[in-house]
């Protein structure tokens, strides 16, 4: 019977980090980088052993500068991987050395352990075992507050209980374990970076998969889904905790050969038409020994994406209301595809949304707010200049609605940072515009003849000419969303002035 644990999956913030950490100082490899098939524009990393079997896996969700989750009851609150027993002093010396946080070495069910934090505050438990040729999962630890409950669920999947130490008790398969921690009146988990989401046990085919279905009738609703290199299952054990269970086939190897397993970003198949656009939106990282792009602590929440043969221009990327620092890459890049982008995340939240400054309602700013936000994204673009050796003489911004009001409040109070820019959607959002003259920026503003907003844009418009801008004004035959002109006569526009 086929039983254990087929993979464990995470929550990062920090993809380079997360990369690291488990490539560089744990070595394990990276098997697979995919697109979620959940959520396309959310990547995806699985690492494991050489051929990415099930058992090794450890696999991460990319949540890009998400906020630290809490590990709490119905939640994996460790990850337990297997290293021969000799070497847990050697791991000691090594994460010391790194900076690492690390506590033990202890022993544990008769087991040498060491724990250790990945940077996101996930724990890491690095338990000797006898001499094997690979790390794999040696298991998982669960809290609960239904101790019993949970236990009898997680035998269905080949575990039966082998030990206790004091209020926890291990379940044992073939290969791994299961640590029940019964932890009553402790505080429930909450989803974020360094958290895990759920682990996942092995099913041997999809006819496993189909009876365990059925078996699990009275736990509330499960779902099945393909995602390509193994179909699988999901469902909640009483305490909550989130439980797949997943074949062990096609596997990791269905789209690559053995040799290039994690060597370039896969797309799920049913985003295929968006390929193109998802490798713009997704991260990217650097593998250990690799050159990289070092990240800037700045105001605002940033990211960078690299063209293969970048020409040394840089567009900067100012997001609608809701929208994110990745929104604008794709249209960026087909205006300019030789461009570094680097796109930027408004700091003002409404009800949960991005946004760059406050309004009262949909037409109402706040004043006070639009410039000081004004102030700290002027500080945030010499910083960027500054500290990635940026080309001021090759920098254009592109704002699209809330971001074009923005960047339009910009030109008009602090003039020089915005050199050339395209304003898409753009209003006035300065009711007492501060005159004067702006220097010479190149600017484009294309407004939609259907935008409910555009009674706005002439106010705007006046104040660019009467500072001085070189400004061209276009109306579109398009509302307030983007259009596929807008990729035309931005294309054209810019390709004129660099």
């Amino acid at each position: 019977m086929t039983t254990g644990i087929h993979h464990v999956t995470g929550i990062t913030a920090s993809v380079q980090a997360n990369v690291d950490f488990y490539m560089g100082f744990l070595g394990l490899h990276l098997v697979k980088q995919t697109g979620g098939f959940e959520d396309a524009e959310q990547l995806h990393l699985i690492y494991g052993d050489e051929t990415g079997s099930p058992g090794s896996l450890l696999t991460f969700l990319v949540w890009e500068a998400a906020g630290r989750g809490r590990t709490g009851l119905g939640q994996v609150s460790e990850i337990a991987l297997a290293v021969p027993s000799e070497t847990i002093g050697d791991w000691l010396t090594r994460a010391l050395s790194e900076r690492i946080q690390v506590e033990g070495p202890g022993r544990e069910f008769g087991e040498p352990v060491l724990r250790l934090k990945d940077p996101d505050g996930m724990v890491v438990k690095l338990t000797g075992t006898d001499s094997m040729a690979a790390m794999r999962v040696r298991g998982v630890t669960i809290l609960t507050d239904k101790g019993d409950e949970t236990a009898g669920f997680i035998t269905r999947f080949g575990y039966g209980e082998t030990a206790r130490d004091g209020a926890s008790r291990r379940l044992s398969s073939d290969t791994d374990v299961v640590d029940i921690r019964e932890v009553s009146g402790f505080v429930p988990s909450i989803q974020g970076a360094g958290v895990a989401d759920h682990v996942a046990f092995r099913a041997p085919d999809v006819a496993a998969v189909q009876a365990m279905r059925v078996s699990l009738k009275d736990y509330g609703p499960t779902h099945v889904h393909d995602r390509k290199y193994f179909l699988s299952l999901y469902v909640r054990e009483p305490a909550g905790t989130l439980i797949e269970y997943a074949t062990d086939g096609p596997g990791m190897s269905v789209d690559e050969a053995p040799d290039q397993l994690g060597k370039r970003l896969m797309v799920p198949p049913s985003d295929a038409a968006r390929a193109d656009d998802l490798r713009v939106m997704l991260p990217q990282f650097a593998r250990p020994g690799e050159e990289r792009f070092p990240m800037r602590d700045l105001a605002f929440i940033h990211r960078f994406h690299q063209p293969e043969d970048p020409d040394g221009s840089t567009i900067v990327l100012l997001h609608g209301t809701g929208g994110n620092e990745t929104d604008l890459m794709p249209l960026a890049h087909k205006i300019h595809p030789r461009a570094t982008l680097l796109g930027v995340r408004g700091r003002s939240t409404e009800e949960g949304i991005n946004r760059w400054f406050r309004r009262f309602d949909a037409v109402t700013y706040d004043q006070e707010d639009i410039r000081a936000e004004a102030e700290a994204f002027a500080d945030f673009t010499a910083g960027a200049i500054r500290g990635y050796g940026l080309d001021e003489g090759k920098l254009s911004f592109l704002g699209y609605s809330n971001g074009a009001n923005l960047l339009g409040a910009i030109l008009q109070l602090h003039q020089g940072v915005v050199n050339r820019a395209l304003l898409l959607r753009a209003v006035q959002a300065l009711e007492v515009p501060p005159g004067g003259k702006l220097g010479a920026p190149e600017v484009l503003m294309l407004n939609g003849a259907r935008d409910p907003f555009a009674r706005m844009a002439p106010a705007l418009e006046s104040a660019l000419r009467q500072g001085g801008a070189d400004l061209t004004a276009e109306t579109l035959s398009a509302g307030h969303e983007l259009a596929a002109d807008d990729l035309t006569h931005a294309r054209a526009w810019l390709r004129a002035r660099t």
